[in-house]
């Protein structure tokens, strides 16, 4: 089920540079990481990394996701919503969106991904520009049923192609920061 619920104000969205208070030093390092967080987990995991997808199609795209495309509010778009996992534990619940008009005409086929990673094939492809992180507490509502908790961070940025744009947000979960923690080596 897609977890489109529209909720005014929900989060602010915020560069690193207007955060404030900072959060502790690792978890800065994660949610900051210009890097492929794809990458970053396989590694964590030992190369023990999967993707989940949990819902994917045509919706409304939420008010905070069309303004950070430049879209009219209640624009329809592609809406992907995946577990990213290390040893088959959730570490990470995705959310990509792009926008319908722009994914029609430029040959990206999100439809088609199944279990592959969009984060690998939007840094595979050099001609994908990425904008600044932004970072908040992510609404409760707007996870799946089983990872509701308050306070999660999460991170977001846009990539861009031609006319094509691509909001990726990643949501980091508690079962994460276990793994980081109990594996010092690949903080």
């Amino acid at each position: 089920m897609p977890h489109s619920i529209a909720l005014p104000d929900a989060c602010q969205w915020l560069t690193q540079s207007l955060l404030s208070p900072l959060p502790a030093p690792l978890t800065l390092d994660w949610l900051f990481d210009e890097g492929s967080l794809t990458r970053r987990l396989t590694g964590l995991s030992s190369d023990s990394f999967s993707v989940t997808p949990l819902c994917e199609g045509w919706q409304p795209l939420r008010d905070d996701e069309c303004a950070a495309l430049d879209l009219p509010q209640a624009s329809i778009g592609w809406v992907r919503e995946v577990y990213l996992r290390g040893h088959g534990q959730p570490w990470v619940f995705a959310r990509s969106v792009a926008s319908r008009s722009a994914l029609q005409g430029d040959g990206l086929h999100m439809d088609e991904l199944g279990s592959r990673s969009l984060g690998e094939l939007l840094f595979c492809d050099r001609a994908f520009t990425r904008r600044a992180i932004e970072v908040c507490h992510y609404p409760r509502p707007w996870l799946p049923t089983a990872d509701q908790l308050d306070g999660l961070w999460a991170r977001r940025s846009r990539f861009d192609r031609g006319a094509l744009s691509v909001l990726v947000a990643e949501i980091f979960l508690p079962s994460l920061w276990h793994a980081v923690h109990d594996h010092p080596e690949n903080r």
